[in-house]
């Protein structure tokens, strides 16, 4: 069997030009969809991955900001601030960059968004509308995860899908999207019993379990669909000899990918798809705010 592969970089790219094109018509309005991040101290990282977000940003029409909290800021300094972006009409999402300093209650802070504004959907506002089925923010990763099993043209309704993982902001969130697409779903983990039981009896497989090749073709029955959100960055040694930092999945893509009907690499796979989910869902608070302004008219 030759597997479907699922190609991420292009799924995101449609993303980014749909995005485009909707921003585009808000900014026609005299309405600049804007994201801003807030950032604690000087993390070099954080500062590298905001700059990646600002040219992303910039790619689509969307505006970026970037808020530098200082290293001795507290965190009622971060709440303030917080606060003074929810009431601020020209932001249309908030992201709160980590990481932050180890002492701080990041799961608070991050409550403190507003839903409307809370774009990387990880707010309780939004988890329990999706819960419900109802409209909302749906975590980036989950979305991504999810836009690339739609991808493939398969029907969701009537399968039986598996999930491994069960984190707040993938795991379950993926099982929701699939029971709201009448899939029927197991959710499995690193500590289910003879976890291949289940998975060999799924249709659709997505493993956001955060163990760097857990599953295998073991685990897997021919012509399954199967979706890696893991990323991990593992030293290897080459035919040389020599050690070698690699990046790798949940899956062991080269024992699965055989038997797979298809499959997401690693990198290129539900990566890429996460970053535009970030702008798509940036662009959609800034219509949802749009539609409010003019409902008040």
């Amino acid at each position: 069997m030759t597997a479907q592969i699922i190609d991420g970089k292009a799924i995101a790219a449609t993303i980014r030009a749909e995005t485009k094109s909707a921003a585009a018509a808000l900014r026609a309005r005299g309405i600049v969809p804007k994201l801003t991040a807030v950032m604690v101290g000087d993390d070099a990282s954080a500062a590298a991955y905001a700059e990646s977000q600002r040219k992303d940003a910039a790619g689509v029409g969307i505006e970026y900001e970037r808020v530098a909290l200082p290293a001795g800021a507290t965190e009622l300094d971060a709440i303030r601030e917080i606060e003074r972006l929810n009431h601020d009409a020209s932001v249309s999402g908030i992201i709160l960059q980590m990481p932050l300093p180890k002492s701080w209650d990041a799961f608070t802070i991050q409550q403190r968004i507003a839903p409307a504004k809370d774009v990387e959907g990880v707010g309780s506002a939004n988890l329990g509308l999706l819960f419900m089925g109802r409209e909302a923010l749906v975590p980036c990763t989950a979305a991504a995860a999810f836009a690339c099993l739609n991808s493939t043209g398969v029907p969701i309704e009537g399968r039986d899908a598996v999930v491994v993982g069960r984190s707040v902001i993938v795991g379950k969130p993926l099982a929701l999207l699939l029971l709201h697409a009448h899939a029927t779903v197991t959710v499995c983990h690193t500590r289910t019993a003879d976890l291949a039981a289940h998975t060999r009896g799924a249709e659709i497989l997505l493993v956001a379990s955060g163990a760097a090749g857990l599953i295998g073709a073991e685990h897997v029955a021919p012509g399954t669909i199967v979706i890696d959100v893991g990323v991990h960055r593992v030293s290897v040694v080459a035919a040389d000899g020599t050690h070698q930092k690699k990046t790798i999945g949940d899956v062991r893509y080269d024992e699965v990918a055989p038997l797979a009907r298809a499959i997401t690499p690693v990198p290129g796979g539900v990566g890429p798809v996460t970053v535009a989910m970030l702008l798509a869902n940036t662009l959609r608070a800034a219509e949802r705010a749009a539609r409010t302004a003019d409902s008040r008219i």
